[in-house]
C-alpha cells in the first residue's frame, strides 16, 4: 500500500446502488495515505450523502457545474482535472461509461475526465444483462484503448436478485489494483537516491547561530516527486519546519554541516546511490569555538572567529562512481551562470539547477521558483517562474530520463 502515501486521487461516485461502498473505499484510500477529493453525480446521491464522503475524505465534495448560482461561481473542474495523479470512477454506471466512451460533457464528473491530464480508471458496476450488453462492453473497449485501465466487477449476487457477473468490485480489492497499477506505472522502481534539503545552523552559543533563510521546500518537493516515482530516498535535513511522511523516505535530522557531513557519507556507505542531489544551503563557515550554555548580552565577544566548513556535496561526489548522477544547486544574486559553471566542475556535478535572487518570486521564502538545468557552456535548459512542485516535476523528468538508461547501482 506504500505506492498510494501522498497519491491524488479524484474519486468519481456515479448513480449505482454500489454507491454506499464509497464510503468503505474512501476509508481505505485515505488509510492507505492518498489523499481523496470526491465528484458525485446527481444520480449518486441519492444513495449516498456528499456529507458523508467529504468528512471521510476530509474535502468538500464536488457535484455540481456551479457552485453558488445566485453568486455566479463555478466548479473548476480544470482545476480537479489537472490536480490528481488518477481519476478513479467507482461506481461506473454504464450511463457513465456510455459519456466517457462519446465524450460528452453533461456533468461535472465529466468535464473532470475531459479536462484530465492523468490517468483513469473505471471500476464498472451495474446489472448482469447491462454489463454484457454489446453496448457496455463496446464502450468499456474503447475506454481501454484510450488507456483506461478498467478494474473487472465480481460475479455473486446483484440487487436486482440474479446471478453474474456486474457487483461492483470490494474497496479493499480496488484498493490493491490501484496500488499494483501504480506500482506498474512507477520508472524509478528500484533506484535509490541521497538528498540533502534545508540550511544548516552553527552554534555561536546554546541559542545562537549561523545560518541562511533556506526553507527546505524545493528539496522536499523533489523527494516526495521522485518517491511518488517509485524511488526510495535518504534526506539528510537540516532544520527545517516543513512536515511530510512517505514511506520510500527515510529522513535523517541534522543540525551542522559537520552533522551533515557525517550523515551523507554514513547514508552512501549503507547504500549506494543512484543519484546524489544537493539543495541543502550548507553554512560555508562556522564559529571556531562556540561558547556553552546561553552567553549573557554582556559576555558576547565583540568578533567571532570562523571556520571553513566541509563542503559537503564535494565529499559526496568525490566517494561515488560516475555512473551515479550528480546534481548540485546554485543560487545567485545575479545572473550567476558563470559561478554555476565554475560550481558543476569543482563540486564534479553532471549538472547544476541554478536560480537567482534577481528573479522576482525565486529563491528563499517564495512556494514558486524560476531555474535553469545547467549541463555545460553550450546546453542550458531555462524554464519560467513556476511553483516549487512543478520544478520538482521538471528536475524528476531529467533524472528519469538519464537513470532509464542503465539498471539500479546496487
Amino acid at each position: 500500500m506504500a505506492m498510494l502515501k501522498g497519491r491524488r486521487v479524484v474519486l468519481g461516485v456515479t448513480g449505482s446502488i454500489a454507491a454506499y461502498k464509497s464510503a468503505h473505499l474512501v476509508r481505505e484510500l485515505v488509510k492507505a495515505g492518498a489523499d481523496v477529493r470526491v465528484v458525485m453525480t446527481p444520480g449518486a446521491q441519492e444513495f449516498i450523502s456528499p456529507l458523508t464522503l467529504g468528512t471521510l475524505s476530509g474535502h468538500p465534495v464536488s457535484s455540481e457545474l456551479t457552485e453558488d448560482r445566485a453568486a455566479g461561481t463555478w466548479t473548476d473542474h480544470v482545476e480537479l482535472g489537472l490536480w490528481g495523479d488518477v481519476v478513479l470512477v467507482a461506481p461506473a454506471t454504464a450511463h457513465t461509461i456510455s459519456g466517457m466512451a462519446e465524450g460528452r460533457g453533461d456533468s461535472l464528473l465529466l468535464t473532470v475526465l475531459l479536462s484530465a491530464k492523468c490517468p483513469v480508471i473505471v471500476a464498472p458496476a451495474m446489472d448482469r444483462d447491462m454489463f454484457s450488453h454489446p453496448a457496455t462492453q463496446s464502450n468499456l473497449q474503447r475506454l481501454r484503448d484510450r488507456g483506461v485501465h478498467v478494474i473487472e466487477p465480481d460475479e455473486g449476487e446483484l440487487a436486482s436478485g440474479l446471478q453474474g457477473k456486474g457487483r461492483l468490485a470490494e474497496p479493499e480489492r480496488i484498493r490493491t489494483e490501484l496500488s499494483d497499477w501504480f506500482v506498474q506505472r512507477s520508472p524509478l522502481l528500484g533506484y535509490h537516491g541521497l538528498m540533502t534539503v534545508g540550511p544548516t545552523h552553527e552554534p555561536i552559543d546554546a541559542v545562537r547561530f549561523i545560518g541562511n533563510r533556506s526553507s527546505g521546500r524545493q528539496g522536499l518537493a523533489i523527494a516526495l516527486e521522485l518517491a511518488k516515482r517509485g524511488m526510495t530516498l535518504d534526506l539528510i535535513a537540516g532544520p527545517i519546519h516543513l512536515n511530510f511522511d512517505h514511506p520510500a523516505i527515510r529522513r535523517v535530522n541534522v543540525e551542522t554541516a559537520l552533522d551533515m557531513e557525517a550523515a551523507s557519507l554514513s547514508a552512501i556507505k549503507e547504500h549506494l546511490p543512484d543519484v546524489i542531489i544537493g539543495t541543502a544551503a550548507v553554512a560555508d563557515v562556522r564559529p571556531s569555538a562556540p561558547l556553552s550554555g546561553k552567553a549573557s548580552k554582556k559576555d558576547l565577544p565583540s568578533s567571532i572567529e570562523l571556520t571553513q566548513n566541509p563542503d559537503v556535496l564535494l565529499g559526496m561526489t568525490s566517494l561515488v562512481p560516475s555512473a551515479c548522477l550528480k546534481v548540485g544547486f546554485a543560487l545567485a544574486d545575479d545572473d550567476g551562470l558563470e559561478a554555476a559553471l565554475r560550481k558543476k566542475d569543482t563540486k564534479g556535478c553532471d549538472m547544476i539547477v541554478l536560480n537567482s535572487l534577481a528573479d522576482k518570486g525565486a529563491g528563499f521564502g517564495h512556494t514558486t521558483n524560476q531555474v535553469r538545468f545547467v549541463y555545460g557552456p553550450d546546453r542550458i535548459d531555462s524554464f519560467e517562474l513556476k511553483t516549487k512542485e512543478a520544478v520538482a516535476s521538471d528536475l524528476a523528468d531529467v533524472i528519469q530520463s538519464r537513470l532509464s538508461q542503465r539498471p539500479p547501482l546496487t
